[in-house]
């Protein structure tokens, strides 16, 4: 978590949750599983996330921890920020508890004046998740935070949460992005990074509502 970072698409990194697994090829050289092997593998959000192997690299072993220390840290940014979820986690990974997730979208709902950009490689988790619509479960959780009764009423989907989903080549852009396109979204994006193969858009685009129409 840091309320700067040197990622030059974003103003600051939010980690609620830490730790991953490998999902592809674009997982190899994981930066935040290099620096939870290394030089932050004594820290308590990291400890034991990440191992080097006999070869150097670093992976993630698996575990998944809640850092809810650091839940309501948006909450204590006023100015306006872009803010990258779960920069050293995967927000959708199969080991997050849906109680996890409530949480860090009660404090999106409740921070209206940052925008939050969400990437994950397991998109057909997010979708599932938000099309089973959490709003409930999520007001309930905001309510928590804040010591409401009742939550008043959030525009869904949230206006100031962007969804994305990580490629690294036209197999994957093929599997993931359908995904994305099915998830509600005030905002959709994708990151082809790291690029391991050409990936053409095209094909998926001209199925996008609107498609062709004039900007």
């Amino acid at each position: 978590m840091a309320d700067k970072t040197k990622i030059e698409w974003t103003d600051a990194t939010w980690n609620p949750i830490t730790g991953c697994t490998l999902v592809s090829e674009g997982c190899k050289n994981c930066y935040a599983a290099t620096l939870a092997a290394t030089r932050l593998k004594h820290h308590p959000s990291r400890k034991g996330l990440a191992r080097l192997n006999a070869a150097g690299v670093a992976k993630f072993t698996g575990e998944v921890r809640f850092n809810e220390h650091w839940l309501d840290q948006p909450l204590k940014w006023k100015k306006p920020r872009l803010i990258f979820v779960c920069a050293h986690a995967d927000l959708f990974h199969e080991s997050v508890p849906e109680e996890w997730i409530d949480k860090v979208f009660a404090v999106m709902t409740l921070c209206p004046q940052h925008i939050f950009q969400v990437l994950t490689k397991r998109p057909e988790r997010m979708r599932q998740y938000l099309n089973n619509d959490p709003r409930d479960s999520i007001n309930g959780q905001a309510g928590v935070l804040m010591n409401w009764d009742e939550m008043p009423e959030a525009v869904w989907p949230l206006p100031n949460v962007w969804l994305g989903t990580s490629v690294e080549d036209q197999v994957t852009s093929d599997v993931r992005i359908p995904y994305l396109l099915d998830t509600p979204a005030a905002l959709r994006w994708v990151s082809y990074e790291p690029a391991l193969g050409p990936a053409d858009f095209t094909e998926i685009w001209a199925k996008m509502p609107g498609a062709g129409e004039a900007l």
